[in-house]
């Protein structure tokens, strides 16, 4: 028989624990008809040790003072759960663990012969180390990973993906379970597995599948130690496996709440900070204040990814004595768990326009978009065109071209295009939507459409070092579904003043013969050079992941013809590998040439 109580925590006896967040240390204990019992020790044993903290967000557990544990029961009486448990060590929760002996003594008074109250002392991951020490903490040096999560809203969450070769590949769900799950979770600093999750449904992911039927007995150091298939043939990313994992209690989300929206998903944002020696609730000045400080916000309180983030507020009416601003000059890079781990001023608050109808707001969402550039296809569509200055009055006046262009003949001159093909796929688990409604898109005369986001993204041509050698420009776009995956149904088109997004399981394909679909390279002189492409470029829309807007190819520009090798994605390779094909002096194909 399994286990089964109501509850089960770790409480933290000794003064030193008692204060520190997480709680790593303490009498493990289970809630049997509404009371608190303590666990004999007498069948306790470090795999059921472990099962605990894997529970609790830890990934191991270890050794701890019997002694003063010792002294500690020998004052208390104790109120013992009638039973032990059996647990084989990687059981991803107790009551997959089995049911042990029934303890001596009658009725509700078990009693625990010349035992103590079993105790269980955990290993936290580096990210959740207690913080109630005022050392350093010894630097280190992070290794290369050989697993990550992707896509995933919360912290210890997401589609799993592996090195490999240095490249980054996902695995596919065949025989994936809970208990291969913890594997990586464990790895990874988190705890055990709370969800082994197939189906793609924290998003599909791109490049190679490198793993499949993977088949762990948990107490593997790495996934990659499991048995596994490495033939993934019936595999497409429609299967790439993710999981849920537990993580430790660090309380963030009780330092934050959202006020005045119409649901518990959106309000302005109300941070508990001290001020003079008491805590008291504010808000935040929204100078400044964009998608990735809301996508923490929304991670901390566990509502998901950001959808908006709003500078203004005034139509949610708040607590009136949260009105001052107690944070400001806040800038997040967009992995934290807590908006305070983000940089900001402080003490000294800063915000000429105040709080109250300014403060920050944001509205969440459990789901959220995930764009990703085919570089493959930019790879294999790029060209020079040589093209007649009087072909080019449109694109000059949406200013696609060069600066020095507006000196170029009308008659006789004409401009150097590189040229090429953006197919763009929404991998995510929600629809790209603009950010502006209609009434703000804008006409393109050039396109005959109307474009929905001025900034979509930035077309740039980079010397090795990294600095701008061509213009380039900012491109904008009309959004539809160009295709879709075979039973995805296309929503968005731009004719005739359409509905304008990019549904999950499409793309939106801007082909290399439309104007502005180039970078004018007419100043350029040869060379070897890095063309890249940003998508949404300043995170006006929310995205599940943004390491991913980036493609970027090494070029060779002989004078006559532009060769484009090593087209990637940012994010797919390990970081050696990344340097390497940035900086590699060979070429490995001559696929393109002028037309």
């Amino acid at each position: 028989m399994n286990i089964q109580v109501e509850d089960i925590r770790i409480r933290a006896i000794l003064a030193t624990y008692r204060k520190r967040v997480p709680v790593t240390e303490g009498y493990v204990e289970v809630k049997d008809e509404g009371t608190w019992k303590q666990i004999c020790d007498r069948h306790w044993t470090m795999k059921n040790s472990r099962v605990v903290c894997g529970m609790f967000g830890f990934p191991s557990e270890r050794k701890y003072n019997t002694n003063v544990y010792k002294m500690f029961a020998s004052r208390r009486k104790q109120h013992y759960w009638a039973y032990s448990m059996e647990c084989s060590g990687n059981e991803a929760h107790i009551s997959s663990c089995k049911l042990g002996n029934h303890l001596a003594g009658a009725g509700k008074n078990s009693s625990c012969d010349n035992g103590m109250p079993a105790v269980v002392s955990c290993v936290p991951g580096r990210a959740f180390a207690p913080s109630s020490h005022s050392g350093f903490r010894k630097a280190f040096r992070q290794e290369q990973p050989l697993v990550r999560l992707k896509g995933g809203a919360n912290t210890g969450e997401g589609r799993v993906e592996v090195l490999k070769n240095g490249e980054w590949g996902t695995v596919c769900d065949d025989n994936w379970n809970l208990v291969s799950a913890s594997v990586v979770c464990r790895e990874l600093g988190f705890g055990s597995a709370k969800e082994a999750i197939t189906g793609a449904r924290l998003g599909q992911g791109m490049g190679p599948i490198h793993l499949n039927e993977i088949d762990c007995t948990g107490f593997e150091k790495s996934v990659t130690d499991c048995k596994f298939n490495t033939e993934s043939q019936g595999c497409n990313h429609e299967e790439d496996a993710a999981v849920r994992c537990n993580v430790p209690a660090m309380g963030f989300q009780n330092q934050l709440r959202l006020s005045g929206g119409r649901n518990p998903y959106e309000g302005r944002v109300e941070v508990l900070a001290e001020r003079n020696g008491t805590l008291r609730w504010g808000t935040v000045c929204s100078h400044n204040w964009g998608t990735v400080e809301a996508m923490v916000v929304c991670r901390q309180l566990g509502l998901g990814f950001a959808s908006h983030a709003f500078q203004e507020t005034w139509y949610w009416h708040g607590d009136v004595s949260a009105d001052d601003v107690v944070m400001s000059g806040v800038k997040c890079s967009g992995t934290e768990m807590s908006l305070s781990h983000c940089r900001h001023d402080g003490a000294h608050v800063s915000c000429p326009r105040g709080g109250g109808r300014f403060g920050a707001g944001v509205s969440c969402s459990e789901t959220a978009p995930d764009l990703v550039l085919n570089a493959e296809l930019v790879e294999q569509t790029a060209y020079l065109e040589d093209r007649p200055m009087f072909l080019l009055q449109c694109a000059l006046e949406e200013n696609c071209l060069a600066s020095s262009a507006h000196n170029t003949s009308l008659t006789s001159g004409y401009r150097r295009l590189l040229r090429f093909s953006s197919q763009i796929h929404n991998n995510g688990q929600s629809d790209f939507r603009p950010k502006n409604g209609r009434h703000a898109w804008v006409w393109h005369d050039c396109h005959r459409h109307y474009h929905s986001m001025e900034v979509f993204t930035h077309y740039d041509l980079l010397n090795l070092n990294g600095t701008k050698v061509a213009e380039g420009h900012k491109a904008s776009f009309c959004l539809e579904d160009t295709e879709c995956e075979a039973d995805v149904q296309k929503q968005y088109e731009c004719a005739n003043f359409g509905e304008q997004g990019i549904t999950v399981g499409c793309w939106d394909v801007y082909r290399h013969d439309i104007d502005c679909q180039w970078i004018d390279i007419t100043d350029v002189p040869p060379g070897d050079y890095l063309f890249q492409v940003v998508i949404n470029p300043n995170y006006e829309v929310a995205e599940s992941d943004y390491s991913n807007n980036v493609m970027k190819c090494r070029s060779r520009y002989d004078g006559q013809r532009i060769w484009m090798y090593n087209c990637h994605i940012g994010g797919s390779f390990s970081e050696e590998t990344e340097q390497k094909l940035e900086h590699w002096r060979g070429l490995t194909n001559n696929n393109v040439s002028a037309r």
